[in-house]
């Protein structure tokens, strides 16, 4: 078995070496961890631009600076004041055994949805997350008629061990990555364009999941007038390429 060993640099403790069974077992949860954020997990999230499309369609983004703003916004006003807060909450129903609380705040997370595609968006990932876990055999029942991807993405992280503050990370990650994936197909971006999106956007993550953590039970919500239009009138969109 391995031993621990620390070394000095630059009067920082490095751990070079951890027990072999820890170090296992942190190998594991990032491989599974991995596996949930990953864009081939099937869920369907590269079907939805959640009204990026729209956006793209009517001119509102044209540039890769555009991207970057409204991806940006959307982080900082929507994920860190809704999904974050709520996927926390979920997770530590997970945690508690309490069914209850995760039912409320399934139902509380589709009633954040300000229209009809995204909550299309959120429900149809759930389910399919759902049906994934079955036919994993993985326990998971759902809260209620409709599922939620949080609910459902809470419950695998539990099932499979991950810690809170990763799975947000890993949750973030996903969300960004399909959202610059589809923002590569629209605009179009080329594949590098795309790629320093990713770094740029990628160093606001620690901010964003700093201030989901300050959210508290009664601040969570976010109203965004323009991701809502742009998300509503997505539905009678002449040609689209995505469902939402």
């Amino acid at each position: 078995m391995l031993t621990q060993t620390d070394t000095q640099w630059g009067g920082i403790t490095i751990i070079t070496k951890l027990p072999a069974s820890e170090s296992a077992t942190n190998s594991t949860q990032l491989l599974r961890l991995l596996q949930l954020s990953s864009a081939a997990l099937p869920v369907g999230g590269y079907s939805f631009s959640q009204g990026l499309e729209y956006a793209i369609d009517t001119g509102w983004i044209k540039t890769d600076t555009h991207v970057a703003d409204w991806v940006s916004l959307l982080m900082h006003e929507s994920l860190a004041q809704v999904d974050l807060p709520l996927l926390q909450r979920l997770i530590h129903a997970q945690h508690t055994n309490n069914p209850e609380q995760t039912t409320y705040w399934n139902a509380y997370t589709l009633a954040c949805r300000e229209t009809s595609e995204l909550r299309l968006t959120d429900t149809a990932m759930g389910d399919a997350l759902m049906r994934l876990l079955k036919q994993l055999d993985i326990p998971v029942h759902p809260p209620a008629k409709e599922t939620s991807f949080l609910t459902a993405f809470a419950a695998t992280a539990h099932h499979w061990q991950i810690d809170t503050h990763n799975t947000c990370v890993g949750f973030l990650w996903s969300w960004l990555e399909n959202q610059i994936a589809a923002a590569t197909k629209l605009v179009p971006l080329g594949q590098t364009s795309a790629q320093k999106l990713l770094v740029q956007l990628g160093d606001e993550l620690p901010a964003v999941l700093e201030k989901a953590a300050q959210i508290d039970d009664e601040n969570i919500g976010s109203s965004l007038p323009g991701l809502a239009m742009a998300s509503s009138w997505h539905e009678t969109q002449y040609s689209r390429l995505f469902r939402s």
